[in-house]
């Protein structure tokens, strides 16, 4: 793998600004390069254009295993999204040649796909929490028949398995500072993203 051409964290880029604070936070641990729209480079990519070329191949993936062609999707996002987000990611979709039916947040995709909708004459609340590589978000749902009703959302955008990751990369990169007369590992991504791997290795050990 080439760290510095590969792209992740989309749902941590799409919708924001080079300066927003978001974007400004987790720079310091992507190996891949983040510029403002007057940087020079000899190829850019917006989270936009990336995001549709993730689409894009979910929707060739999609035509292959059912042997016709893919037009219209539900797609699921965060449930911390916010308007900019969201619509950024109808956008992405738009360009992917995706008609976009609706956006579901993750949680309530979650309770479809286990089976809590089907349905029931007598209504009930659900809490459902994703807590993934990228974030934590959660939903209160009440469910009655096959209608849902989301009472509430919420959701940590910077608390997910790669944040965890980076407090072990931020320790070990304080550790070795002491050890090694003030050597600082963040100013070469390569040793970064080795750190990294190390310490993702060592957090699956442990868990």
């Amino acid at each position: 793998m080439n760290p510095t051409n590969t792209v992740f964290d989309l749902k941590r880029l799409i919708g924001y600004n080079f300066d927003d604070e978001a974007m400004q936070s987790g720079m310091k641990y992507w190996p891949f390069k983040i510029m403002d729209s007057k940087g020079k480079a000899k190829q850019q990519f917006g989270a936009k254009q990336t995001s549709t070329m993730v689409l894009s191949k979910a929707k060739q993936t999609a035509k292959v295993y059912l042997g016709e062609e893919v037009t219209d999707a539900v797609i699921t996002v965060p449930a911390y999204f916010n308007d900019n987000q969201r619509n950024a990611t109808i956008d992405a979709a738009k360009m992917a040649g995706l008609n976009v039916l609706r956006l579901i947040n993750e949680p309530t995709a979650a309770t479809i796909a286990y089976g809590m909708d089907r349905k029931s004459e007598k209504q009930h609340n659900v809490l459902i929490f994703n807590w993934g590589g990228g974030a934590f978000n959660v939903s209160i749902l009440s469910i009655k028949n096959d209608e849902f009703e989301v009472k509430a959302v919420g959701g940590n955008t910077h608390l997910g398995g790669r944040d965890i990751s980076s407090r072990l990369v931020d320790h070990n990169v304080e550790m070795i500072k002491q050890a090694h007369a003030g050597k600082d590992l963040t100013t070469t991504k390569k040793a970064v993203h080795r750190l990294r791997k190390a310490c993702e290795t060592a957090k699956k050990m442990l868990t």
